[in-house]
Parts: C-alpha cells; structure tokens; sequence
C-alpha cells in the first residue's frame, strides 16, 4: 500500500497540482494549489490536517447539491476546536421532505446560507497545505471537485485520509467475513469506546471523524512511527 501510495502521489497528486496551477485563474483554487501537499514522509504528529464534512441533498454530485460544509484542522495530533467551521449553503434549490428530516435544515435555513462560492473559498483556504480528513471520501472528492468544477472550470485532486479506509483494511487483515455495517462512523466510534455524537450535522460529523482518527492511529502498534504514507489514499 505504501507504495502504491508513493507512485500515486508523485505521478498524481503532486504533478496535476503543479500542472494546474498554470491553468487556474487568479483566486481562491490558484491560491490553494500554490501551497505544495504535505510530503509522503511527514509523520502523523506533525501532519497539518483538515477534517471535513459535507451534508448533501443526495449522492449524485452532478445532480445533487451542497446543503452545508463543517471542518476543523488537527496540528500535533490536537483537535484544534478555535478553528471549527461550519456554514449552510443557500443551494437555490427547494429541499425535498426526506433533506430536512435527515439534516434537520429547512428551506428558511438555506435562504439564510452562504453562496457556494464564498464557502469553497473558505474551505480551500483552510485547507491549503493540509490533508482532507473524511468518512467516507467519496463523498466529499466528488462535491468539492465538482463545485471547482462550477466554479474555476477545472478539477482539482485533493490528497485524503479516509477513517473508513483505514477500518476496512484492518477489518480485511482479519480475512473473515463481516457487515459492512460496521464501517459507519457510529459504529466505529462505539468500537474504539467513543461518546455518541449528534450526526448529519458537518461539524459535528467532522469533528467526530477527527476523533476517530486519533483513536484509530492510537490503536496501531508503533504508532509514533506512522507517516503520511501509511494512512493516505
């Protein structure tokens, strides 16, 4: 895995990163890809990460929309709580009955949001330098490089770790059969003795994903001895 992950960055995220920042229009995505990644060597104490949330009107980034963003940086193994951001997105689209029940915000809420493009802006700019944290990264891969898209005309790799990858690798080491499940956030924070937390929230969700990397991360042996390259995907 180490090495995939080595071929991938160098001949993937580092070299579109250089290359598309000769085609990016000055502003926020210019801004963010000027900042090299982080490299394949940092070890995890010292790993400047992000870990976000998005919360969605559904599952098809082309036809679905962002409803709201949450995120919260991670310095030292710290979960940095003065740098908690969370903001809903005034998408322009009516909610359906099932996006109010599930992430409890109305139509009232969403008038009330940001424009899309001032929350990307202020997500690439928190995140510049850093590497994106998530459960789940399909997810937030394809909302945010699809906004990029809408908004700069291009598409953006963006380096992650993903709490879900690392449960199932771990889980797939054991070379038994199991409920897939297991690998929701929920349920993974219940295995490492976490507290409940109020979920379809982005911060909250976000912040819950910081923690289950910390408890992830503690749990391996010669933990003081992980690196970028051990966790990234």
């Amino acid at each position: 895995m180490a090495v995939k992950a080595i071929i991938n960055y160098l001949a993937g995220y580092e070299a579109k990163r250089k290359r598309l920042l000769k085609k990016a229009p000055a502003g926020p995505l210019k801004d963010f890809l000027s900042v090299p990644f982080p490299p394949l060597d940092t070890p995890i104490s010292e790993l400047p990460i992000l870990a976000v949330d998005f919360e969605t009107t559904g599952l098809d980034a082309k036809a679905d929309k962002l409803l709201s963003v949450g995120f919260v940086a991670l310095t030292h193994e710290q979960i940095q709580l003065s740098s908690c951001y969370h903001q809903i997105i005034n998408t322009r689209v009516k909610l359906e009955e099932s996006n109010v029940i599930i992430h409890q915000i109305t139509d009232t809420q969403k008038e009330q949001g940001q424009p899309l493009h001032l929350v990307v802006e202020q997500l690439l700019s928190a995140l510049a330098g850093k590497v994106m944290l998530v459960h789940f990264a399909r997810i937030e891969r394809q909302f945010l490089q699809q906004a990029c898209l809408e908004l700069y005309g291009l598409i953006p790799d963006f380096p992650m770790i993903d709490t879900l990858v690392i449960a199932k690798r771990q889980l797939d080491k054991r070379d038994v059969a199991y409920d897939p499940s297991e690998l929701r956030l929920s349920k993974l924070r219940h295995r490492f003795q976490l507290p409940d937390h109020h979920g379809h929230n982005a911060l909250n969700d976000a912040i819950a994903t910081a923690e289950l990397l910390l408890a992830q991360i503690n749990n391996k042996p010669k933990a003081d001895k992980i690196q970028l390259k051990d966790l990234i995907l």
